[in-house]
């Protein structure tokens, strides 16, 4: 089992940039896939980004693409989203997630994950 610990959110002016961290316990970080999804008031929850277990394979929602950039440290077990270019419509919870499927057909969904962290709001005033 692992527990993810996600960091970094806070407010910023539209136009902005914060680096959201996951932080993950146990051994086996480098086992997992980690993904970041985002939930925003009355919304469902939607995937953000996605990396590989060895960082050779990323992939990111229309929304956020060109602007977000998703990154793993495992030897530090970490992974992080890097947000630039923020609008008000980012403004969300996001969480960070650990996958231990290799069938990466259904990684957009919140179902192919096994771990969640607790989230981390980012809020982007205009």
């Amino acid at each position: 089992q692992v527990q993810l610990v996600e960091s970094g959110g806070g407010l910023v002016q539209a136009g902005g940039s914060l680096r959201l961290s996951c932080a993950a316990s146990g051994r086996t970080f480098s086992s997992y896939a980690m993904g970041w999804f985002r939930q925003a008031p009355g919304k469902e929850r939607e995937f953000v980004s996605v990396i590989g277990r060895s960082a050779s394979l990323t992939y990111y929602a229309d929304s956020v693409k060109g602007r977000f950039t998703i990154s793993r440290d495992n030897a530090k077990n970490t992974v992080y989203l890097q947000m630039n270019g923020l609008k008000p419509e980012d403004t969300a919870v996001y969480y960070c997630a650990a996958a231990t499927r290799t069938d990466w057909a259904l990684y957009r969904g919140g179902s192919w994950y096994d771990y969640w962290g607790q989230g981390t709001q980012v809020t982007v005033s205009s």
